[in-house]
């Protein structure tokens, strides 16, 4: 058995995958597959309905891939080896379940690259920097770096930041519109501790986790195709949603005017 590079906890509805390998949480191919392990874990886990993907530490959420390994391999590994991640993203992309990435530390290259698969991003204030800074090492952000990004603050801006290889502080980040909220914390363990505050609002019996799921599956997938298609997976996902448990709990509650208690089914 290898290294444990990739721990995994679920408590209370909401599953926590955390990088670690310090001191930078740098990802390989084994952090890689025991990303993907977990993702799927928590895919299929029905008492799980929020992830959250944080950094061990209070130094780095993850500084992007491992550099001394991506040195040591040949070029036919690296292809596979981005081949690889491309497809433990989309998955974590793709799952049907709220996904948040506490920026605990800094986040950089391909540890934006993972965070940017998340669904939103929070981070500490002062806790440190988020940037693509491939170019200074005569590469481009290979782990759908150039893709989430162009999508998430626009083509123009993309290319400057990538060209440019600039790294912002997580509040000039959030002006740009990669990280969704900025917290006040005394310490990480604080931090976290607001991250799941406000992750456990989305699990049931407060929020209707199916609900959440599928706004997220209609927005991630229907904003690549054209809006019809979209408009299509929208009413499919709707279709499941007014057949389903809580659909029934919300009405009702809203009619009879009540506070529901959603069962997440």
């Amino acid at each position: 058995m290898g290294v444990e590079l990739v721990k995994y906890e679920a408590k209370d509805g909401i599953a926590t995958i955390t990088l670690d390998d310090p001191p930078v949480n740098g990802y390989t191919y084994e952090m890689n597959s025991q990303f993907d392990a977990a993702v799927l874990e928590a895919r299929f886990d029905n008492d799980v309905y929020v992830i959250v993907v944080r950094g061990a530490g209070d130094k780095f959420f993850c500084a992007g891939a491992n550099i001394k390994m991506l040195a040591s391999v040949d070029p036919t590994f690296k292809y596979y080896f981005c081949l690889h991640a491309n497809e433990t993203l989309s998955r974590l992309e793709q799952t049907p379940k709220l996904v948040i990435a506490a920026l605990n530390g800094h986040c950089v290259g391909g540890g934006l690259e993972y965070a940017m698969a998340c669904d939103m991003r929070i981070a500490r204030k002062g806790a440190g920097m988020i940037g693509l800074p491939e170019v200074t090492l005569g590469v481009l952000p290979g782990t759908g770096g150039t893709q989430r990004l162009s999508r998430m603050v626009g083509k123009h801006a993309a290319i400057q930041m990538m060209v440019e290889g600039t790294n912002y502080d997580f509040e000039e980040g959030m002006k740009l519109g990669l990280v969704n909220q900025v917290l006040e914390a005394e310490n990480t363990d604080h931090f976290m501790q607001q991250v799941y505050a406000y992750a456990a609002q989305f699990v049931p019996p407060n929020k209707a986790a199916m609900a959440v799921g599928h706004i997220k599956r209609a927005c991630q997938t229907g904003a690549e195709v054209p809006l019809e298609y979209g408009l299509a997976l929208e009413r499919e996902l709707q279709a499941k949603l007014f057949s389903s448990a809580d659909a029934k709990i919300g009405l009702n509650a809203y009619v009879k005017k009540q506070a529901p208690e959603f069962t997440g089914k």
